[in-house]
């Protein structure tokens, strides 16, 4: 009697496009669960629909070359999926009126799911479960250990809300008395507070020893502040 462990799973076969299937709907599923959960655009079922749309195109490519032989290219379809998905990314990259840049994250973890179905859709079932755990991580411990890192980086990009220009000037003036350096700044006219304020976008090094979010809460305590947020 044949055994079931003794199946080659490189065959291309009923069971194995099943396998290879589902495995990606499971790898970019979790994936998704994971974006979807910190409420960003691309979720659980858009991974899905990209890992395994993947995954097929790979199948279709391995049908082809296996049915029709040495004739046809078996990556040329994956070399198009990954640059379709690189215009999908972009529509989840967004800029905001902060100048604050959202979605990159998000548009890479598009693109790895793509990779991780292709991997899935050809058979490398190794490299695309180890490379679909390795992506979770980035997402979901990353963050943690990046937040504690630049929490004390001296540079910082900041976006700063105050109720005129002409408080521009005392605004350098305090940071200069906090012991900031200013490295660039650009303001300009706001609408979006009464009375005609302005928006300052600033490059700042911060003192040694210095954290980001006291130094921007003592931003905020200046009375001519309304926001001050990192970008």
């Amino acid at each position: 009697m044949y055994s079931f462990f003794e199946f080659n799973l490189h065959e291309l076969n009923g069971l194995t496009v099943a396998i290879r299937l589902l495995l990606a709907c499971v790898l970019g599923g979790v994936i998704g669960l994971e974006r979807g959960a910190n409420k960003h655009p691309a979720g659980f079922r858009t991974h899905i629909l990209v890992c395994v749309g993947a995954a097929l195109a790979m199948l279709t490519n391995e049908y082809i070359f296996n049915t029709f032989g040495a004739v046809s290219d078996p990556s040329r379809l994956g070399a198009q999926v990954i640059t379709g998905v690189g215009f999908l990314g972009v529509g989840t990259i967004l800029v905001t009126g902060r100048s604050k840049i959202k979605g990159l994250t998000t548009a890479a973890g598009l693109w790895a799911s793509a990779c991780i179905g292709l991997a899935v859709g050809i058979g490398f079932y190794a490299g695309a479960i180890l490379a679909a755990v390795l992506v979770l991580i980035s997402l979901a411990v990353f963050p943690k250990l990046e937040k504690a890192f630049y929490e004390r980086s001296r540079n910082l990009g900041v976006y700063i809300e105050i109720d005129s220009a002409r408080n521009f000037k005392p605004l350098i003036n305090a940071l200069k008395a906090m012991g900031i350096t200013v490295i660039d700044t650009h303001i300009e006219s706001s609408t979006l507070t009464d009375g005609g304020g302005a928006v300052v976008n600033m490059v700042i090094k911060l003192p040694k020893k210095s954290l980001t979010h006291s130094v921007l809460e003592e931003i905020r305590e200046l009375p001519y502040v309304f926001i001050a947020e990192e970008i």
